[in-house]
């Protein structure tokens, strides 16, 4: 089961544009913490199967995103 900080993270994941204002400002407003403590919450709430039963689309979006990103850093890497 997920805590309200986490569903309130979810939510802002699926929503943070409507907030006319930049995602780190969204962040800063909703959960008074820096970008950088936030996206580590993120990362360890994508791995908790309650937040893919919460919100099993953005989730599985989510983790994709992640997947690239850690691939392109290792392809980076490699090429160096």
């Amino acid at each position: 089961m997920l805590d309200d900080r986490s569903m309130r993270t979810l939510e802002l994941e699926s929503s943070w544009w409507r907030y006319g204002a930049t995602r780190e400002a969204a962040i800063r407003a909703t959960f008074d913490e820096s970008p950088a403590e936030y996206h580590r919450r993120l990362g360890a709430l994508l791995d908790d199967p309650a937040a893919t039963a919460y919100a099993p689309v953005l989730v599985r979006r989510l983790r994709r995103m992640r997947a690239r990103r850690l691939e392109r850093r290792s392809e980076r890497r490699v090429t160096s």
